[in-house]
C-alpha cells in the first residue's frame, strides 16, 4: 500500500498519532468517494438529493470562511467555526422532519441551513445584535446554546413535553440535541440522558466527536468511545462516519424514526474532525500537529461527495461551478448584509425577557431611559 493509501484510511482517525484504534462505524461513502453498503443502514437517494447535499455542503462552507473572515476583519465578536463537520451538520439536519425540533449549541450552522434560518440571523448574534433574529418555533430550530450541555437538558424536556401533549410515547415529533465530546463530561448531559432514559423521551443526541474539546483530546476525556457510553443509560449507541454525509443522514433518519415510535432515546457519535480553530479566539497550532490537520483533510467531506458525483457522472463541471458561482453570491450578501446590520436600541434588551412584559422589568426599562435621556442634556 502506498503512503498516500495508508492517509486514506476507510475508518477515521485509525491512524491518527493521538488515537486509540478505533471500532468499526457506519459508513456508505468511502473518502475515495466509493458507494459502500451498510446491513443495517440502508438508504435511497436520487441524483437530485445527492445534487442537493453537495450544494448545502459548499455553500454552508463558504458561509462560515466568510463569517471567519469577517470575524478577523473586526466585523464580529467571535466566530465558531464548522470547517470539517459540514456533513455532520447537514446529514442530521436534513434528516429532521417538519415536526421535529432540533436544539443547537453555538456551532451548529449546517443544522440552522437546513432549517431554513437566514445565514445573517446567525450573523447577528455574533455581531453582538441580538440573541438570535430567528423565530425557534416557525424553523424549529431553538436558539444557540453557549452553555455546554443545556441543551440536552432542553431538548429531553421537549420531548416529554410531546409526550404528554399526544398522549402516546412518540407522539408527532422528536427531538434532538447538538452537542460536542467534551460535553458529554457535563452534568447537564449525563442528567438529560437518566431522565430520556427512565421515560422513553423521543429525542436523539446527537454528539460531533471533532477529537478536541477546545484543546483537551479525546482520549484524556473518555476510556471508552462515547457511543458506549449510552449503554449505561440504557438506550442504543451508534458511531457513524461524520464526513460522510449519506451516512450521517440514514443513522440520524433512523434513530429519529424510532424516537417516534415510541421506542425512546438514542446517542449518535458522529465521529468528524474540527479543522479550524475552536473559535476565532483559539490557537489549534498549540495543541495539536500539523501533520494530523493534513490527514484529516484526505477525509474532506466536501471532497468526497464531490469525487462520487464526479466519478459516477451525475455532476459535471457546470454543476460544481454553478454552486461555487453561488456561494460567491451569498458571500457578497452576507458581508453586505453584515456591514449594513444596524445596531440595536438599547431598550431591546427589556423587550424579550419574558412573553409577557412584567412590572419589574417595565420599571428597569424606565431607568434605563431616563439614566440615557440624562447624557443628552
Amino acid at each position: 500500500m502506498t503512503a498516500l493509501g495508508e492517509m486514506v484510511d476507510p475508518v477515521p482517525g485509525a491512524g491518527a498519532p493521538h488515537l486509540p484504534a478505533q471500532p468499526d462505524l457506519v459508513q456508505l461513502l468511502t473518502p475515495e468517494g466509493e458507494r459502500v453498503e451498510h446491513p443495517d443502514y440502508a438508504i435511497d437517494v436520487t441524483d437530485d438529493e445527492l445534487l442537493s447535499l453537495y450544494r448545502d455542503l459548499a455553500l454552508v462552507r463558504r458561509w462560515d470562511v466568510e463569517a471567519t473572515a469577517l470575524q478577523r476583519q473586526g466585523e464580529l465578536g467571535i466566530w465558531a467555526s464548522l470547517l470539517g463537520q459540514e456533513a455532520a451538520q447537514i446529514g442530521a439536519g436534513r434528516a429532521l422532519g417538519a415536526q421535529d425540533m432540533a436544539f443547537p449549541t453555538y456551532r451548529e450552522h449546517g443544522v440552522a441551513w437546513a432549517r431554513g434560518v437566514d445565514p445573517l440571523h446567525v450573523i447577528s448574534l455574533f455581531r453582538g445584535n441580538d440573541l438570535g433574529g430567528w423565530d425557534p418555533l416557525a424553523t424549529k430550530f431553538n436558539l444557540y446554546t453557549v452553555v455546554i450541555g443545556a441543551q440536552c437538558l432542553h431538548a429531553t424536556g421537549y420531548a416529554m413535553g410531546i409526550q404528554r401533549d399526544s398522549g402516546t410515547a412518540g407522539g408527532d415529533g422528536a427531538a434532538i440535541a447538538f452537542l460536542g465530546d467534551g460535553a458529554t463530561s457535563q452534568g447537564e448531559v449525563n442528567e438529560a440522558m437518566i431522565w430520556a432514559a427512565t421515560f422513553d423521551a423521543p429525542v436523539v443526541f446527537f454528539c460531533q466527536n471533532n477529537q478536541y474539546a477546545i484543546s483537551v483530546p479525546i482520549e484524556r476525556q473518555s476510556k471508552v468511545p462515547l457511543f458506549r457510553r449510552a449503554a449505561g443509560f440504557g438506550f442504543p449507541g451508534v458511531r457513524v462516519d461524520g464526513n460522510d454525509v449519506l451516512a450521517v443522514l440514514a443513522v440520524t433518519r433512523a434513530a429519529l424514526a424510532r424516537a417516534r415510535e415510541g421506542s425512546g432515546p438514542t446517542f449518535i457519535e458522529a465521529f468528524t474532525y474540527r479543522m479550524g480553530a475552536h473559535t476565532t479566539s483559539d490557537d489549534p497550532t498549540r495543541y495539536r500537529l500539523a501533520d494530523e490537520l493534513e490527514e484529516w483533510k484526505l477525509r474532506d467531506p466536501i471532497a468526497r461527495l464531490k469525487a462520487h458525483l464526479s466519478r459516477s457522472g451525475k455532476a459535471d463541471a457546470d454543476f460544481f461551478a454553478s454552486v461555487e458561482a453561488e456561494g460567491d453570491e451569498l458571500a457578497v450578501r452576507i458581508r453586505k448584509g453584515t456591514l449594513e446590520m444596524p445596531d440595536p436600541a438599547g431598550t431591546e434588551m427589556f423587550d424579550h425577557v419574558y412573553a409577557e412584559q412584567t412590572d419589574e422589568i417595565a420599571a428597569q426599562r424606565a431607568e434605563f431611559l431616563a439614566y440615557q435621556e440624562g447624557f443628552a442634556s
